[in-house]
């Protein structure tokens, strides 16, 4: 049974100001149109003529001209064949020969075994172009532990030296007396339930830490702007220029993600029933995502919630995407757990971050990349082996990109070849990640929480975890609190 929400949580203070909502995907004049267009014909890669006709008469409906709509098809098909690596057929067109062509499912066993070792043999090229390809681009460039000088304060001195070494018990406890001597009540506090969770603190930093457990969840004033994004919460791991080229690309990139999901059944299936209301809904869980986005400065995803399934917060890549609330989550969570599972599900659904939703496997990222790359410029000198495999993302991204898009990669092309050309996209994924967890944290506002999470996915100390004890003392944190007007007094 789903818990229900309690009157205290999930607020913002009166005359919160909502600043300006954004930085979610622009998905472009086709999102709430494709399923009902497309995804239904490409089932089985034969466009019958009725199937013809009944797309002609959906795209009148919906009023998209014939150039729209042959950019449309012609990136459908490409990422169709991309994947399946076998050609669409418009047998309504094809005359006497197509209707020779057999289904799948009838031809004979000899010639399926021959089709299946072939593609298992391209599958194995594939994966060695693959290899050979993170060899070229998978090239790590990281400034985020160098320091331009040395601070001048002595708490941004320790600061620093915690970044590199963020599970030493000794730094924090002097980073508390350094805030405790300046008068930073809440640097001071913040340091204390580092020190909690590390389990090096004094019993005077217990009760120091102590206002992290106070009942209700954090009230802020106002919510965060696209700089605070940028220059507070984003890991420093990422490479902005990065992050832009993927975000031009992947709301192209996810209609042919989703056309395959859905072909291959694997979208999951809901009823209208399920479709919860994030700003009327008394679900925890379902609430929690739309304070958030709120606290975020994000626009709040459709949501759907059913505890039959076992998950918990989950994306799904359909168009547009949507949020599907499992089990895991609609009970048995605290309210602090909702906000930093919601800040960190929220994260994902950022322009930027979302080809890490769609894309988990870096060789799939670095695909995707490449093809950004051989975008913004057409003339780039990729090996053959890559421009092959780059070639159909490719072709079924750039009918969906409007010409401001493609100024735009070839803007961002010149700044990445600026900065030396080079990136890793492995460790980009992984800041990715970073950054979710440190949005999280600001909105459950319980590094100990937040621990017991991540603990549970990657154990004691692992990345994530450290990454945020760095974070939950630094001085960008606690610029986010004061601007959330939260900080401790």
């Amino acid at each position: 049974m789903s818990e229900r929400l309690e009157s205290s949580v999930f607020e913002v203070r009166p005359g919160f100001d909502a600043g300006q909502v954004g930085g979610g995907l622009d998905l472009g004049p086709y999102s709430e149109h494709y399923r009902e267009l497309f995804a239904d014909v490409l089932h089985d890669g034969v466009i019958t003529a009725e199937e013809r006709e009944r797309l002609d008469r959906v795209a009148q409906n919906l009023g998209i001209d014939a150039g729209k709509l042959e950019q449309l098809e012609r990136a459908m098909i490409a990422a169709y064949e991309a994947h399946h690596r076998v050609p669409v057929v418009e047998r309504w067109q094809a005359g006497s020969d197509v209707a020779q062509v057999s289904p799948a499912s009838s031809r004979a066993p000899d010639s399926l075994v021959l089709e299946i070792s072939q593609l298992r043999a391209r599958v194995l090229e594939l994966e060695e172009e693959l290899r050979e390809a993170r060899a070229h681009v998978n090239v790590e460039v990281d400034f985020g532990s160098l320091e331009e000088r040395s601070p001048d304060n002595p708490a941004e001195r320790l600061r620093a030296k915690i970044v590199r070494d963020p599970t030493n018990g000794k730094l924090f406890s002097e980073l508390y007396d350094a805030c405790e001597r300046s008068g930073d009540t809440d640097g001071a506090c913040r340091a204390a339930r580092a020190l909690v969770i590390l389990g090096s603190a004094t019993p005077e930093q217990g009760r120091a830490a102590r206002p992290a457990q106070a009942e209700g969840l954090i009230a802020p004033r106002r919510s965060l702007s696209m700089e605070h994004w940028l220059d507070e919460l984003s890991h420093p791991s990422l490479s902005l220029v990065t992050s832009h080229l993927l975000s031009l690309v992947t709301p192209a990139a996810l209609v042919g993600r989703a056309a395959t999901l859905q072909r291959d059944k694997k979208l999951p299936q809901v009823t209208e029933s399920e479709r919860q209301d994030v700003a009327r809904s008394t679900v925890t869980a379902v609430r929690a995502l739309g304070w958030a986005a709120t606290v975020l400065g994000m626009p709040a995803p459709s949501v759907f919630a059913d505890t039959a399934r076992d998950v918990g917060y989950a994306h799904v890549p359909a168009l547009p995407p949507w949020s599907l609330l499992g089990r895991r989550v609609l009970s048995g969570c605290t309210p602090r757990e909702h906000a930093f599972m919601a800040g960190r599900h929220l994260a994902y659904y950022r322009a930027e971050f979302f080809a890490r939703v769609l894309f988990p496997d870096v060789a799939e990222l670095e695909s995707l990349f490449l093809a950004a790359l051989a975008i913004g410029n057409p003339g780039l000198p990729l090996p053959e082996h890559s421009r092959s495999r780059v070639r159909p993302l490719v072709e079924a991204i750039v009918p969906l990109l409007e010409p401001r898009h493609l100024d735009e990669l070839r803007k961002q092309f010149k700044a990445f070849s600026a900065e030396g050309g080079r990136t890793n996209l492995m460790h980009w994924g992984e800041g990715v990640d970073k950054t979710a967890a440190r949005a999280g944290l600001l909105l459950c506002d319980d590094l100990a929480v937040a621990a017991r999470t991540l603990e549970r996915e990657e154990g004691p100390n692992g990345p994530l975890l450290t990454d945020l004890l760095a974070f939950s003392v630094s001085a960008q944190y606690g610029l986010l609190r004061q601007h959330l007007e939260i900080t401790v007094r």
